[in-house]
């Protein structure tokens, strides 16, 4: 597992981060109590308030008995949420409101009136300027303000009722002046239906005057029109004489026109059968003469006389022959007759015809009439249909103005108080008990929560997930050549730490031996101690430019720099970490020395806090990273806490590497003389190892070789020698460290 991923996997010690609340109890427990005592002082010496309540029921009280004519029950209106949001602003308007305030005199009364009876502090604050001088604003305006700041006018949820709330110092007034606002309200509410009924009244009066003038000039115009201007004649149905007529007239002609049809065709049937020689019992007309009925009588016997004598006598028998001639003579008779018949139903559709045309003579001398006659009558229409509407608009005026007449001294308004205020016997504000409790319960959560957020913050309440390993790691900051003089502590002091401390931990903190002794050259001990499965290194020195560049190529995110000459060695980290940044990335440098070696010159001062005080929960990152005065680079230095308190929270060192190389393109540490172990923590993914140096000595190949050995194989020697740049002067070949 990566450093990087060992450092995500950490979670909240819920144990240490709730028993932070035992650690601060009596600093929470003597905020609460200062925070409940200022709330029972405000909720014993304030100003006793109360309140009051009149409720209106908003609906027409008009009486059964008094009700205008032709309405009933559901003829009322209905009054909407709208029109009960209505009431509520014309309860609470600037007139009702002036009214109330000049019946009872609140002018005169200092809790509405601010100019009678000003604080000192008051005072001084309108004579310095900073507060406006109430005796400024109109005395109405002062009232008024005073009043919409304690009355409180709303439509009850679902209900045509509407609450005045009043709250006062004085009991008395906050149930009076609900009430008289309710009574004015009402008298507003006659008011103006008197104001509109008298102007009912004045409207209407001269109006159905003017109707009644009206009324009569057209109801004399239709007469004189009907009379004297035209000759309509009405007829039985109330309809004009000649259309009448001419309605009768083409009911005569259609009938007319139907016999001479009827004759005309009965006529040819008949000259059809003649010339046809065909019988005539097939025609009615002709069936129907009296003449032939009897010829046809007589024509039977004989054929029956025939039919007897032919069974006993010859056909030329002079009987038979006489009886066959009489048979003859009666044919030629019936078809004389029915000649008779055709002549007389041609003689009927000839006289048919002839009153046919005098009908539609009659007729078009009828239409022009007719037309005469409806053109007047749609003028006489219309002045009928003026003379209506005259008339029916003045029974409407003079229904109105009985009505309004009747109801001059009866307007019922359309409210009325169901529930008048009372005087309170107990203040609403302020309640001891709720505000005391409160305030205690209030500051007693505020407290725990800012307790918890500083203990969550500060991290120690974080612990590693379960399932993270982290390998034991020797102590990165604080090496042996350079370590800080700590001066001794109380006997009892150091005892109390070292209870307190594990034992891992008083391992770490323990100084590391420099060795005195020079080992080989670089050379020679990297052959001496070389094994077969090593992994082979090619170390060359290059200078700080040549570092940048291969930082930038690599793509790094992080590069540890080790300087086991001592202090003066740390400039290549500084120099490094300058160049880069003046390459355009965003870079930061990490100082872990003892001495501020690194970020000293950078910041012209080691009194900045730092990574011991982010370590020790003293600072946050915003505290501890500064700008670099002599390039665009950022950087972290030591700090000013207590190193043994910081190097108790080392295992956060990966924590934190992991957020600043989240921020920052590149981040560098300087570790000082550290070792392989030393730099572990800080290790990560796309990581570059860095060897200082300023000459090539025994010390130097002795560090680089136990770097390779450690599994550092791409460890890099960098040289700050010629490199000038400001605030920091390169450094000569070897240092007094």
């Amino acid at each position: 597992m990566s450093v990087q991923s060992a450092a995500a996997d950490v979670d909240v010690d819920l144990r240490q981060l709730f028993a932070s609340l035992a650690r601060n109890w009596l600093r929470i427990l003597v905020v609460t109590l200062v925070v409940t005592g200022l709330a029972f002082a405000f909720a014993s010496f304030a100003t006793p308030h109360y309140k009051a309540t009149t409720q209106l029921k908003i609906q027409l009280n008009e009486s059964a008995y008094t009700r205008p004519a032709g309405t009933n029950e559901d003829d009322k209106p209905v009054l909407d949420a709208e029109g009960v949001a209505t009431e509520v602003q014309v309860i609470s308007s600037s007139d009702i409101l002036n009214k109330v305030a000049r019946d009872l005199n609140l002018g005169d009364k200092p809790e509405f009136n601010d100019a009678l009876d000003m604080s000192p502090v008051s005072w001084l604050l309108v004579t310095a300027g900073l507060k406006s001088d109430p005796a400024e604003i109109p005395l109405d305006e002062r009232v008024l303000q005073k009043m919409r700041d304690k009355l409180n006018v709303y439509g009850v949820e679902k209900t045509r009722a509407i609450a005045v709330e009043f709250s006062s110092e004085n009991a008395e007034l906050a149930a009076k002046i609900p009430n008289e606002i309710a009574k004015a309200y009402l008298a507003y509410q006659a008011d103006a239906k008197t104001k509109s009924n008298a102007a009912a009244t004045a409207f209407l009066g001269p109006e159905i005057d003017e109707l009644q003038k009206q009324v009569r000039d057209a109801e004399a115009k239709v007469a004189a029109f009907r009379s004297a201007q035209s000759d309509l004649l009405m007829g039985g149905n109330n309809s004009v004489l000649a259309t009448q007529q001419l309605s009768e007239l083409s009911t005569e002609l259609s009938r007319v026109r139907a016999n001479r049809a009827s004759a005309e065709a009965t006529a040819e049937r008949v000259r059809q059968a003649l010339q046809a020689g065909g019988s005539l019992d097939a025609v009615p007309e002709v069936l129907s003469s009296d003449l032939i009925q009897r010829l046809r009588e007589r024509q039977i016997e004989l054929r029956t006389n025939i039919a007897d004598l032919s069974t006993t006598l010859l056909d030329n028998h002079p009987r038979l022959r006489a009886m066959r001639s009489q048979l003859a003579d009666l044919d030629g008779q019936i078809r004389n007759e029915a000649q008779k018949v055709m002549r007389g139903l041609l003689t009927q559709a000839q006289t048919a015809q002839a009153r046919e045309n005098q009908l539609i003579s009659d007729v078009n001398k009828l239409k022009a009439a007719s037309s005469r006659a409806g053109e007047e009558q749609v003028h006489l229409d219309a002045l009928q249909r003026e003379a209506n509407v005259r008339r029916q608009q003045l029974e409407s005026y003079m229904a109105s103005f009985r009505e309004v007449s009747s109801r001059k001294n009866y307007l019922p308004v359309d409210a009325s108080v169901f529930s008048e205020a009372r005087v309170p016997s107990e203040p609403y504000f302020p309640k001891l008990v709720p505000i005391v409790g409160a305030a205690f319960v209030g500051s007693l959560l505020l407290m725990s929560i800012i307790t918890l957020l500083q203990e969550l913050f500060s991290g120690r309440a974080m612990r590693p997930a379960p399932g993270a390993r982290y390998e034991r790691i020797e102590q990165v900051a604080m090496p042996g050549a350079s370590a800080p003089v700590v001066e001794p502590e109380p006997v009892a002091a150091k005892t109390e730490e070292a209870e307190d401390r594990p034992a891992d931990m008083e391992h770490e903190l323990e100084p590391k031996a420099v060795p005195e002794s020079a080992p080989a050259p670089l050379e020679e001990a990297a052959a001496a101690d070389a094994e077969p499965e090593l992994v082979r290194s090619s170390l060359g020195e290059i200078d700080v430019e040549k570092a940048a560049e291969k930082l930038i190529a690599s793509g790094a995110a992080r590069a540890i720099f080790v300087s086991p000459e001592g202090d003066e060695a740390a400039a290549s980290a500084v120099l490094v970490a300058r160049e880069v940044s003046d390459a355009g990335l965003r870079v930061l440098l990490l100082d872990l020395t003892a001495s501020g070696a690194a970020s000293r010159p950078m910041l012209d001062s080691g009194l900045f806090p730092g990574i011991t005080n982010l370590l020790a929960s003293e600072a946050q990152f915003s505290d501890v990273i500064h700008a670099d005065l002599y390039s665009d680079c950022h950087v972290i230095p030591v700090g000013t806490a207590d190193p043994v308190r910081a190097m108790r929270a080392a295992d956060r060192l990966p924590i934190i590497m992991q957020s600043l190389t989240t921020a920052y393109d590149l981040v560098i540490v300087e570790c000082g003389p550290a070792d392989a172990h030393g730099i572990g923590r800080l290790v990560g993914d796309s990581t570059e190892v860095f060897l200082s140096m300023l000459q090539a000595d025994d010390e130097v190949a002795q560090a680089a070789v136990k770097l390779i050995e450690s599994g550092y194989p791409d460890v890099t020697l960098v040289t700050p020698i010629g490199h000038e740049t400001p605030g920091h002067p390169v450094p000569g070949r070897r240092s007094a460290a």
